[in-house]
């Protein structure tokens, strides 16, 4: 596509990069996180699965950086609801909050606004042993 005069970005627009937990972080059953959908997904032997993915969950900082690098002013990321909540319900993890802390902090450290997504397809694996997303639906 071909534009005779191109428009700036608004003001304040953010140009960035996003991952899901499940996706980047690996640590798939580390610091008390439960399993997800996705990590009891099998797959086919000649391919990666996602309990180690790319290991942002250990190489944050540097993933981090490396994002500044590109000149990114922000990083849309989701919490791995297992990490925070490992029985699906009830009590929090406080390691798995700490770490999202942590992802936080190093983002502002470098100017990069966090933009957190609290559900990317990773339902804790006891709850779809429940009956998943449809268990409670009552059908009329």
């Amino acid at each position: 596509m071909y534009y005779a005069k191109q428009q700036a970005f608004p003001k304040g627009f953010l140009w960035g990069a996003s991952t899901s937990a499940y996706q980047a972080e690996g640590a798939w059953d580390e610091d008390g996180k439960s399993p997800s959908i996705i990590d009891m997904y099998e797959h086919p032997k000649e391919y990666a699965d996602f309990k180690t993915a790319s290991d942002h969950y250990h190489r944050y900082k540097e993933d981090i950086r490396l994002f500044a690098e590109l000149g990114l002013k922000a990083y849309r990321f989701s919490v791995a609801w297992t990490r925070i909540i490992p029985e699906g319900t009830g009590m929090v993890n406080p390691a798995g909050i700490r770490h999202y802390q942590d992802v936080i902090q190093e983002c502002r450290a470098y100017g990069i606004e966090p933009v957190v997504t609290m559900y990317h397809f990773d339902l804790p694996y006891c709850l779809e042993e429940k009956g998943g997303a449809y268990g409670n639906i009552v059908s009329s």
